[in-house]
């Protein structure tokens, strides 16, 4: 462990890695000039409704209030200056050990001064029956040994630039307002609390076994109520039950146990309990470009909206863990979703059911100058075919593991697979969501994947109809490929047709089933040699030159070596990838491989579904052997 310095020491730290024991001792992520910590620096806790995230330093940058997609009340993250925290940190130079309770999704860090020695536990707060109705947040503080003072501040933000914030006196005290959130701080054992004009600040002293608090509570465009400090407090304890209670319906006894376990506990932060839909990030704009000069590339994105994709994956890994209640809220959600916008499935929806907000762009600096900041997502808007493959393998999986379709689902999916059968020769936008509108490969391979599963759910009576038509245009599907995107010169399938150019997602389609041969495992050799870094792969030819690795690619790939035979090599590969999570487990959507620097919006769904179904499919193969 090392010291934490001043925010504006700048020095570089070598990147953090992820211990076998999951725990996260090791140097403290500094701040830049600016204030803003690494990406690695930050755990995430959550309940069902929102998310935090927590710096090294015990810093809340990042807590969108009331849901985990409004607007970030507690939002340094993207504005150091004025988009408002929660700190708290002992007033000496301090180091840190941190780790998360065991099985559960909150966090505890000691903080070791000169004086002594302190213990902060930090939970997004659950009630008697699940989620409360209000926001809750505590941060439990105990005095380890020595004597230490700690100071902290409940500050709010500008939510990027569209409210003022300010303290309101009431006869119950001080409570903090943003717009039509109400915020209150309830303390236990403070040694002074001062309200200014716009944050909250608070002292503490500890000895050895002392017990103190600091709590926020909030609503927003109703009532707020006020439990006393000693029931928040309690509310770590029953959080923690909650957590453990859920973890033991976890059924996995696999390889990489560590990052499995964490991996789900980080995707059950990002299950929305309200609706059932998934986030795919917690987070928006956080950039994808490498290094201060990309920045401004306008790879920053809002992910806080739930994708079909993501919902295709997680299914995969829930069910394989036994977990019921998440699997049929998925597919209720997203098969209620589409019923109320179809027939046409969209690529991505509010984490309510409703439709993404076009983006816009926030008038803040950005993490780190990096803009633009937005809320909202075009993406909404594209052609993607794709979206066609993730819905049936979610609805083909869904059946698979003995449910059964109602009757108005059954003939919903018998249109979609119709106009898949119209939709495949269209060009759009790819997986990736690129303006260029092309016949990509895998565009064409989400068509056939969905009509080959729409034939499977027709032939066990779940979608009714005559399936002769989607198995006709499912082999059109197949045999177009083999013809346009097949480059025996390359030795691979091309991003596009017409192209020589490559594309990591094809990887997908050793999973879906489309091809676990000899084509295939060509095209996996001429990825690692052209896409490939170290164990990581870029998404596409050229990608390397404005981003990050993708680290979903880099798990994908050990799933598609394994179906194709290629045991070994997946498993040597997974067992390299373990050093890609932060200190807490946590990932992103890309890295700097040549830095180790964390990328893009954090914690990344797409990233944990593709580590969890890597080691569930090599654990499948093993055991078959």
């Amino acid at each position: 462990m090392t010291s934490v310095h001043q925010p504006h020491d700048t020095r570089r730290r070598p990147a953090l890695h992820w211990g076998a024991d999951g725990a996260g001792a090791g140097p403290v992520d500094e701040r830049d000039a600016d204030g803003y910590a690494d990406l690695r620096s930050y755990a995430a806790i959550g309940d069902g409704r929102t998310i935090a995230l927590i710096a090294r330093d015990g810093r809340v940058d990042w807590l969108p209030l009331p849901e985990m997609d409004g607007v970030p009340v507690f939002g340094a993250l993207l504005d150091a200056e004025q988009g408002g925290c929660i700190e708290l940190c002992p007033v000496e130079e301090f180091t840190v050990d941190r780790a998360y309770v065991a099985d559960t999704n909150v966090l505890t860090t000691t903080f070791t001064t000169a004086s002594g020695s302190v213990r902060v536990t930090d939970s997004l707060n659950s009630g008697t029956a699940g989620r409360l109705p209000w926001s809750e947040l505590a941060r439990r503080i105990e005095g380890v040994d020595g004597h230490v003072e700690l100071r902290a501040a409940v500050r709010p933000g500008t939510c990027l630039n569209t409210a003022s914030p300010w303290v309101h006196q009431t006869a119950r005290g001080a409570v903090l307002r943003v717009d039509d959130l109400t915020l209150a701080v309830r303390t236990l054992g403070a040694r002074s609390v001062e309200d200014g004009d716009r944050r909250i600040e608070v002292r503490y002293a500890t000895s050895p076994g002392s017990r103190h608090l600091l709590g926020l509570v909030g609503t927003e465009g109703e009532p707020l109520f006020l439990p006393p400090a000693e029931v928040i407090d309690a509310g770590v304890d029953r959080t923690i039950d909650n957590w453990s209670a859920w973890m033991r319906t976890f059924d996995w006894d696999g390889p990489w146990d560590t990052a499995v376990r964490r991996s789900a506990l980080t995707l059950k932060l990002l299950l929305h309990a309200a609706s059932g839909s998934m986030v795919a990030a917690a987070t928006t704009s956080l950039p994808e470009g490498l290094g201060a000069e990309k920045m401004g590339a306008e790879k920053n994105w809002d992910y806080r909206y739930a994708w079909v994709r993501d919902s295709a994956y997680a299914l995969t890994a829930l069910f394989r863990f036994g977990l019921r209640e998440e699997t049929h809220g998925a597919i209720s959600w997203l098969l209620s979703t589409i019923r109320r916008h179809g027939p046409e499935p969209q690529v991505v929806y509010t984490l309510d059911g409703g439709l993404v907000p076009t983006a816009e762009s926030r008038d803040v600096p950005g993490w780190r100058g990096a803009t633009p900041v937005v809320s909202g997502n075009d993406a909404a808007g594209q052609l993607q075919l794709g979206v066609f493959g993730d819905l049936f393998a979610i609805v083909a999986l869904y059946v698979e593991h003995g449910n059964v379709l109602d009757a108005h689902t059954g003939r919903l999916l018998a249109g979609i697979a119709d106009l898949a059968c119209d939709r495949w020769r269209s060009k759009d936008s790819g997986m990736w969501e690129l303006p260029e509108h092309r016949h990509y490969t895998t565009s064409k391979l989400g068509c056939w994947m969905a009509l080959t599963k729409a034939v499977e759910l027709a032939e066990s009576g779940q979608v009714p109809g005559d399936d002769a038509r989607w198995r006709s245009e499912a082999e059109h599907i197949r045999a177009w490929v083999e013809e346009n995107c097949w480059s025996e010169e390359r030795g691979a399938y091309v991003w596009y047709s017409g192209t020589d150019q490559l594309d990591a997602s094809i990887v997908l389609h050793a999973i879906s089933g489309f091809d676990r041969g000899e084509r295939m495992s060509r095209t996996l050799d001429a990825l690692r040699a052209e896409l490939g870094a170290g164990p990581h792969l870029y998404r596409f030819t050229g990608a390397a030159k404005e981003e990050g690795v993708f680290l979903a690619c880099s798990f994908w790939l050990v799933s598609a070596l394994t179906l194709c035979g290629r045991v070994d090599e997946a498993r040597d590969l997974m067992e390299e990838l373990m050093s890609t999570p932060n200190d807490v487990g946590l990932l992103t959507e890309m890295l700097d491989p040549a830095t180790g620097d964390l990328l893009g919006n954090l914690p990344q769904a797409l990233s944990h579904l593709a580590l969890v179904n890597a080691a569930i499919t090599v654990s499948e193969a093993s055991a078959a052997d």
